[in-house]
């Protein structure tokens, strides 16, 4: 039976480029897996004619050759570079599977794959997070802080290489500086990490007695921190390279900032802009006057209150509320007014107030508005 096109095999044209070729190629391995074809008893056939159309095409100089004399160029020594013409028996579906464990899946395995190996870079340390709680006042005007972050640091005995003396570290013995071992299991080639070197590739020979090989060891640090003006719960700082450190001389991780703003007893904030509820006398509500109110920078205001302000009435202190992060202008303070019933009352101010109530049927219109409406609502339930 005549071989068919291997551009036919792969759904692909001729002029296809080495992308589109090796795109192709990952489709039909996935849509032809073996294991995904159970009932399929060409499955396996339709694999190993996949795999030998792109072992051909990927290779640019049997693809010129296959495109100039088709499946003759690797027929009667004409070339020979196809490997056995074909495949044949366990072994050769085997070295097919692992061609596609390789090409497939080389990205994601150190980046190596045939050419360079699964040999992992040292550990890059971890990135560190710090919660910071500041208070308003220390959010409006912006700060430096000095913290203490404990964390693993590079080991001063051994600069961080894990092996005594600062000595180099040795290729390890079990994958050659590959950093990974492959296992045959039927048809199967499995790449696993290496066990003696972690998938580093190296190992140590005469361990730091300082680190224990490991190259970093535990500490605290202090850490002066800027924290900007307008801060608010929630914002993030980030200070490269101040988080712990690499494995064995690896990259240092970074230092997360979280920032937590603590609740005010006078004021309530609101983005940029702050809220201040003051209690008001019930005299100097209804006759109107002055009062005076704190501001978030530690100075005073002095507020006017119109005449017949009732509880709930908002004014506003232009530009000071809090500042926008990294600029933008400020935000406003909003005052609430809280008109204040008085309480332990003496016996004359009862009946001073009792007589007041007598003569100010006409000074409560909203109340006087709201009794009319009630009165209306329940004669008409009567009806």
């Amino acid at each position: 039976m005549s071989k068919r096109d291997y551009y036919e095999v792969l759904g692909i044209s001729k002029g296809a480029s080495a992308d589109e070729i090796k795109k192709a190629f990952r489709t039909k391995a996935k849509e032809l897996h073996p294991d995904r074809n159970a009932d399929n008893p060409n499955a396996e056939a339709q694999f190993k004619e996949a795999n030998e159309a792109y072992d051909c095409l990927k290779d640019p100089d049997k693809k010129a050759a296959y495109d100039r004399y088709g499946h003759a160029a690797f027929e009667g020594g004409m070339g020979g570079g196809q490997r056995g013409g074909g495949f044949h028996g366990q072994g050769d579906f085997a070295s097919a599977f692992s061609d596609v464990f390789d090409d497939l899946f080389g990205d994601f395995m150190g980046g190596g794959g045939r050419g360079q190996g699964g040999r992992q870079r040292a550990a890059r340390g971890a990135d560190l997070r710090y919660n910071l709680r500041v208070t308003l006042e220390e959010a409006y005007a912006g700060m430096q802080k000095t913290i203490n972050v404990p964390t693993a640091v590079a080991c001063g005995a051994c600069s961080g290489s894990g092996a005594e003396g600062g000595a180099e570290p040795t290729t390890c013995p079990t994958c050659s500086g590959m950093g990974k071992v492959r296992a045959q299991q039927g048809f199967f080639t499995i790449e696993r990490t290496c066990p003696t070197c972690s998938g580093i590739g190296q190992i140590i020979k005469n361990p730091c007695k300082s680190c224990g090989g490991k190259g970093r060891v535990e500490k605290e640090r202090a850490l002066s921190v800027n924290i900007p003006a307008g801060v608010e719960t929630g914002t993030r700082i980030r200070l490269s390279g101040e988080g712990e450190a690499g494995m064995r001389g690896g990259p240092t991780g970074d230092l997360y900032i979280f920032i937590e703003v603590r609740e005010h007893d006078i004021f309530q904030r609101e983005g940029t802009n702050l809220f201040c509820r003051v209690p008001v006398s019930m005299i100097t509500a209804a006759l109107g006057g002055d009062i005076e109110v704190p501001t978030i920078d530690g100075g005073r205001s002095r507020v006017k209150i119109p005449a017949g302000s009732q509880s709930g009435r908002q004014m506003r202190l232009r530009s000071k509320g809090m500042p926008a992060l990294r600029g933008g202008g400020q935000g406003d303070m909003f005052i609430e007014m809280a008109v204040e019933t008085p309480v332990n009352l003496t016996s004359r101010q009862k009946e001073l107030l009792q007589e007041f109530e007598k003569l100010s049927e006409d000074n409560n219109p909203e109340g006087k508005s709201f009794f009319s409406s009630v009165k209306g609502f329940w004669d008409s339930m009567k009806g």
